[in-house]
């Protein structure tokens, strides 16, 4: 009689390890969806209110420090309307033609990315739109983990239905990276061309425009194949897609 007992009191035990184990992922679960709820972003404030830092400010800051290099930051907003149309124009044929006809998601721009790297048998370039760019800027990591692109795709939804296409335009272009702690159109004019945002001419604009994909070395001055190439293919568009500058 005693191994029927050894048994069930294996089996006992291995019930109460699975009821504990499963409690403690509910608890675990719990815990995450509270903490995600505290400090879920309010897109809504962005209407009126420019933000007064973003993610990738926050941890480009963080890595100067365990660098041990000064985190030095250059950033000064600028409204929509102060801001050259020849970088609006720049930055929309670079980074989303389509921004304007979208909902946050340019799913024919993802199948083309798609189907180009099958057929060069390279890893997919990027195919984010510019409402996709903002939300990682502002709040997120540049990690690819499965919850961090749900959260993304989510926010995306609440920044289309919350905010007008030119305030999203006004966002993206005074939080994307110019170059190695040089954030927005402001900045980076001042910073590489000695003007402001508003005087931006078409190749400067172009120049910016360019280095988005890779701003810690694609900027102007840097001397890369790639990036003149990018740069010119840039002012090519610019000049087909003028019919833009009704939206702009």
């Amino acid at each position: 009689m005693a191994k029927p007992n050894r048994s069930a009191k294996r089996a006992g035990l291995k019930s109460r390890a699975q009821k504990f184990f499963y409690r403690a992922a509910l608890a675990g679960l719990g815990l995450f969806i509270v903490y995600e709820a505290a400090t879920w972003p309010e897109v809504s404030s962005l209407k009126k209110k420019n933000p007064k830092t973003t993610a990738f400010i926050e941890l480009y800051k963080e890595r100067q420090q365990k660098a041990h290099k000064k985190p030095y930051v250059a950033w000064q907003w600028k409204s929509y309307s102060k801001i050259s149309p020849n970088l609006k124009l720049a930055v929309l044929v670079s980074e989303d033609l389509n921004f304007f006809h979208h909902w946050g998601f340019d799913f024919a721009e993802v199948y083309d990315a798609l189907k180009e790297a099958w057929q060069e048998k390279e890893k997919p370039r990027g195919a984010s739109t510019i409402s996709q760019q903002v939300v990682k800027n502002l709040w997120l990591s540049p990690s690819r983990n499965p919850w961090r692109k749900f959260k993304e795709a989510i926010l995306t939804i609440q920044l289309e239905r919350e905010l007008s296409k030119k305030r999203i335009l006004e966002i993206y272009l005074n939080t994307a990276e110019f170059g190695p702690g040089i954030y927005g159109a402001e900045a980076a004019a001042r910073y590489y061309f000695k003007k402001s945002a508003d005087e931006l001419t078409e190749s400067e604009a172009a120049l910016l425009a360019a280095s988005l994909p890779k701003p810690s070395k694609w900027h102007p001055g840097a001397k890369y194949r790639y990036y003149a190439t990018r740069t010119e293919y840039i002012e090519r568009r610019m000049q087909e897609a003028e019919f833009l500058n009704r939206w702009i």
